[in-house]
């Protein structure tokens, strides 16, 4: 059974909703704000609050983030071994699959988010890789560590990973795939991930 991991929840309500608090950094870190900012105005406009309207609000906000996320490295990155020994189309499959999951994810737990504000840190830059450092500072002022991974791609910036208390989205999905994979097959992967994302 695929677990809907807590740290991919955490990162894709910190994105889309935390209140930004001000820093100064290069490409990767303004990537980030950027869309943090652009997903907060629409989050506060009050036509899009109704019930009825969730639907509508759920498609704007993944008009801002999926351009920044790297799906195919994600899913490259969570079948690790396994990606090698899949065909193109099959690889293509999996990544449209594991994509409508993780939107599923995050979409439904929009009416969740309950405050938490981000304070960025230090942005590291090495070659085509980047990492950016923020907090997650919940209402009782506790702070957890949480650390974007990115990876530039024809030119541009995407997030690849993140890391919530020490904890990588791509490693947790990738030791459960592993085990389903193990367990039973890669179509049986499939299979699991199509009805979680239905």
């Amino acid at each position: 059974m695929l677990v809907r991991a807590r740290p991919w929840l955490i990162v894709s309500l910190v994105l889309w909703f935390a209140g930004i608090t001000p820093a100064h950094g290069g490409e990767p870190l303004e990537l980030v704000k950027s869309a943090a900012d652009k997903v907060i105005a629409l989050l506060r406009d009050p036509q899009l609050k109704a019930a009825d309207r969730k639907r509508e609000r759920v498609e704007q906000l993944k008009a801002i983030v999926n351009p920044i996320f790297d799906y195919d490295e994600i899913a490259r990155r969570t079948l690790s071994a396994h990606w090698e020994r899949r065909t193109p189309a099959e690889r293509e499959e999996f990544t449209k699959l594991f994509r409508a999951f993780l939107e599923k994810v995050y979409s439904d737990q929009i009416e969740f988010y309950e405050g938490e504000r981000l304070v960025f840190g230090r942005e590291s830059v090495n070659q085509e890789y980047a990492e950016v450092e923020s907090k997650l500072i919940d209402d009782k002022n506790e702070e957890s560590p949480l650390i974007y991974r990115l990876k530039r791609s024809d030119g541009r910036w995407k997030i690849y990973d993140a890391v919530v208390a020490d904890i990588s989205i791509v490693t947790n999905y990738r030791a459960q795939f592993n085990r389903v994979i193990a367990k039973s097959s890669f179509e049986e992967l499939k299979k699991m991930l199509r009805e979680k994302a239905g």
